[in-house]
């Protein structure tokens, strides 16, 4: 295989690649400007303005952005209408992410714009930048100051592969299509799901004030109970007699995780962890510390044991509440939410400690319904990480095509 041919190519196809300036790919190139943020006039117009908050959200494509400008804010800066179909590159903050725009825009000179009069061409020329972006190819290129940035020579200066013959160009390109479109139908359906569990979230449990939720299994009529917290929790104390016990756990805002994978391979825990709080399965970690109230309840259903710093408390729930039933109206019930602003303690980093904890009043249903809404948000959140892994599978499918089929 030659130096200047990829590693994995469609049949037919043996000539070697050619080294092109990105420069030489399309027929219009610029980077965008900003109106002045004092003058309002110029932001209460219908010209839809790119910003980097639009990108980093982006899954590659534009539809619609934050703010719009009006045509005095236009005029008045040296922002342009980039035409639907064009690629912007990031240049500052989010340096070498990019997207295709599905809308005509103006810019911020935050963006290097670049419009293709042939999208086979644009379309391959989008997914070598993808690879640059994943390769962490533009930090050899970037300034650095009080920002890290690019400037727009060293956009189209930039040099790549690309293949010759334009039967090549289109089947790659088609390719990588198809592969976008299947991960941004996953990505849909995930963000569905997501919807549709923030919207049972809000009906299955009762607004505040209420006794009854909007929302509810058939066969349960009765009012829901107020009851104190600490007379359903138990709290589990057992540590470990020996270093590396049991395996260690990373209690985190996002859940509970093998230490190992949560660091890519990695274990942060002390050297000897002799003396660390035991978790058995089912039993809840508190995270009682927090930047921004988010105080959040994990449970084990990782392994028989493991192990967590003793910064986290470890509690159960006895035989009258269902441990799935309380993760899901603590973690994500607004109950919990008015209680720790009220109780908690500390500055710019806030702590609420177990025994406050149990001072709060929960409203909870009789056993019977708790465990069918526990069970209930158990089985979405396990459709919605099915999904996750899916989509997380198609994108490193991506990154791996796309690094053995160009040079």
């Amino acid at each position: 295989m030659s130096k200047k041919s990829p590693q994995l190519r469609f049949k037919g196809f043996t000539d070697d690649w050619e080294e092109r300036k990105l420069s030489d790919l399309f027929i219009k190139g610029g980077s965008g400007g900003t109106p002045k943020s004092t003058n309002k006039a110029f932001y209460d117009g219908d010209i839809p303005f790119l910003g980097i908050s639009d990108i980093t959200k982006s899954n590659g494509f534009i539809n619609n952005t934050e703010k719009h400008i009006s045509s005095d804010g236009l005029n008045s800066s040296a922002a342009w209408i980039v035409s639907k179909g064009a690629i912007s590159l990031a240049m500052y903050a989010s340096v070498g992410k990019l997207a295709i725009l599905n809308i005509d825009a103006a810019t911020s000179q935050a963006f290097y714009n670049m419009i293709f009069d042939d999208y086979d061409l644009r379309d391959l020329v989008y997914q070598r930048l993808n690879k640059a972006n994943e390769l962490s190819e533009w930090n050899k290129l970037i300034s650095t100051g009080t920002q890290s940035n690019l400037n727009a020579d060293k956009v189209k200066n930039f040099q790549m592969y690309l293949p010759k013959n334009h039967d090549e160009i289109k089947l790659i390109s088609t390719f990588f299509k198809q592969i976008d479109n299947t991960i941004t139908l996953h990505q849909r359906k995930l963000d569905l799901l997501k919807e549709q569990k923030k919207g049972y979230l809000q009906k299955m449990f009762p607004k505040n004030g209420a006794k009854v939720p909007e929302l509810r299994f058939a066969g349960f009529a009765d009012d829901w109970e107020e009851r104190k917290l600490g007379d359903y929790i138990i709290q589990y104390s057992e540590k470990t007699k020996q270093n590396n016990q049991y395996p260690v756990f990373t209690s985190s805002r996002n859940g509970l995780f093998f230490q190992k994978d949560y660091y890519k391979g990695n274990q942060i825990a002390s050297e000897d962890n002799t003396g660390y709080n035991i978790v058995p399965r089912g039993y809840f970690t508190y995270r009682h510390m927090s930047d921004d109230l988010v105080f959040k309840f994990n449970i084990n259903d990782l392994a028989d044991y493991g192990i967590v710093s003793t910064l986290y408390p470890v509690f159960t729930t006895n035989e009258q509440l269902d441990s799935k039933y309380l993760q899901y109206q603590l973690n994500e019930g607004s109950e919990f939410r008015r209680f720790s602003l009220l109780q908690k303690q500390g500055g710019s980093r806030t702590y609420m400690y177990l025994n406050k904890l149990q001072n709060m009043i929960l409203t909870i249903p009789k056993l019977e319904e708790q465990q069918k809404i526990g069970s209930f948000f158990k089985q979405l959140d396990d459709t919605i990480a099915l999904h996750q892994r899916k989509l997380d599978l198609l994108k490193e499918q991506k990154k791996g095509f796309l690094q053995k089929m160009f040079v």
